[in-house]
């Protein structure tokens, strides 16, 4: 099964929604099918803040979101993560496509992508990072199953060896 097809697949069995982005390229391969399918609702966000503010909204609604973004702007999510989803409990799913690894072109990306990790590691939110085509599926399950358990954020990295690096046009 492809990637992207196993991710969308864990979002529909975890009765997730609605998903809020900041398009980037590897994102946008997953949004992209949730487009396509009336099943989900896709909200297009001006920042990774805001997008971590709707996927709280649906949460306390009742609802389910994930949240997609690329490495680059996970820092402007600080805030929203440590005083809104932490604090209150609030169970968001983040997948974030990782910049800055092997293959990238544009050293604007390198220093954000080293800093997401640790600041992960800081905020004490758990995080997984498929390696292999055939691994994503499960551990796509683990981290919804996670998330809504325990009632607050987990992440899920995308690095380019899973995904392909975006290619300088």
């Amino acid at each position: 099964m492809h990637w992207t097809d196993a991710i969308v697949d864990g979002l529909r069995a975890h009765e997730v929604w609605t998903v809020p982005y900041v398009p980037d390229a590897a994102g946008w391969q997953v949004v992209s099918k949730l487009e396509a399918d009336p099943a989900f609702t896709t909200v297009p966000s001006t920042r990774e803040e805001e997008a971590v503010g709707i996927a709280s909204g649906v949460y306390a609604a009742g609802g389910r979101a994930a949240v997609f973004m690329q490495s680059s702007g996970f820092g402007n999510t600080i805030n929203a993560l440590a005083q809104l989803c932490i604090v209150n409990r609030i169970s968001v799913p983040l997948f974030i496509g990782m910049r800055g690894g092997l293959g990238e072109f544009n050293a604007a990306q390198i220093p954000p992508a080293q800093a997401v990790v640790p600041i992960l590691d800081t905020l004490g939110i758990p995080h997984y990072a498929p390696q292999r085509e055939e691994d994503v599926a499960a551990l796509v399950d683990g981290a919804l199953q996670l998330c809504y358990a325990g009632r607050a954020p987990v992440a899920v990295l995308l690095y380019s060896p899973l995904v392909g690096a975006k290619r300088a046009t």
